[in-house]
């Protein structure tokens, strides 16, 4: 029970905090409403001038949050198209929602079985919420890129190199799974993540290829072994046709004789009749 009233309290913390820097709509104050009535007032006096400082324009991939005296205006961010704001007293920051990519620099990672390798990936994001990617941090891709790359190095810090050259894609998704989950408080979603190369000193390819070569020399020798085996049991099993029959042996001399005329050699070979060896066989 005790568990169960610990896990929530961290997640009414995260939704109070994430109401509060989506759905900010607090008064101004007296002051503030007299510094808005004001820029209204010369804003209207200067209108045939004013008009290209209050009109802003936000393309189809952007949104523009919007701040008046320092607080946010609405719960959710302006545009697209046209955009009408109060010189002095309203800022915006454009906030593109196209998906993003950066390459992770290579990181010197050490296994879980002792091995160094360098390793680099790309990461594929995009911003899903710009009021929270503009109020919750300060600089958001900054921060996903310093995340992609302590996550990459915390994750591969625990594999060993025979999983990371083999599970290439699992782990990607886990680093995937692992980054959408923290940047979620900040608006962003990881949509994609890749490991692109995995690099080892010259002395471990070495030594690999090495293993690699001996295990397939070792699988070429039991292959050849069992080719030999198979091949004696065949020769067993036609000895034991031609000594049922004996004028098979004949016709075999008389195929091998076809085989070498084919080749036009100039050696002749000439069968000789096994009943002459049967004979001096039978005399001894």
């Amino acid at each position: 029970m005790e568990l169960t009233m610990e896990s929530q309290i961290p997640k009414q913390k995260r939704q109070s905090k994430e109401e509060l820097v989506d759905v900010m709509k607090g008064d101004i104050g007296f002051c503030g409403w007299v510094i808005l009535i004001l820029s209204a007032f010369l804003t209207a006096i200067m209108f045939p001038l004013s008009i290209w400082f209050c009109v802003k324009v936000v393309k189809e991939y952007e949104r523009a949050v919007v701040f008046r005296l320092g607080r946010i205006i609405s719960g959710k961010a302006r545009g697209p198209g046209l955009m009408f704001i109060i010189p002095c007293t309203d800022n915006f920051i454009k906030v593109d929602l196209r998906v993003l990519s950066f390459a992770i620099p290579p990181q010197e990672i050490l296994t879980k079985d002792s091995v160094t390798t360098t390793v680099d990936g790309v990461v594929y994001y995009k911003i899903n919420n710009a009021i929270s990617s503009v109020a919750n941090v300060n600089n958001v891709h900054l921060a996903t890129q310093q995340l992609s790359q302590t996550t990459l190095r915390n994750i591969l810090g625990t594999q060993s190199l025979s999983n990371i050259l083999s599970n290439r894609e699992e782990i990607a998704h886990n680093i995937q799974a692992i980054l959408d989950t923290a940047t979620h408080e900040w608006g962003v979603n990881v949509e994609r993540v890749e490991m692109r190369d995995v690099r080892l000193p010259v002395q471990m390819q070495r030594a690999m290829a090495a293993e690699a070569e001996a295990v397939r020399e070792a699988r070429a020798k039991v292959v050849a072994a069992e080719g030999e085996m198979n091949a004696s049991r065949a020769l067993k099993e036609a000895s034991l046709v031609m000594m049922e029959s004996p004028a098979a042996l004949q016709l075999r001399y008389l195929q091998t004789l076809n085989t070498i005329a084919a080749e036009k050699n100039s050696t002749i070979v000439f069968p000789i009749p096994i009943d002459l060896f049967q004979g001096l066989l039978n005399k001894k």
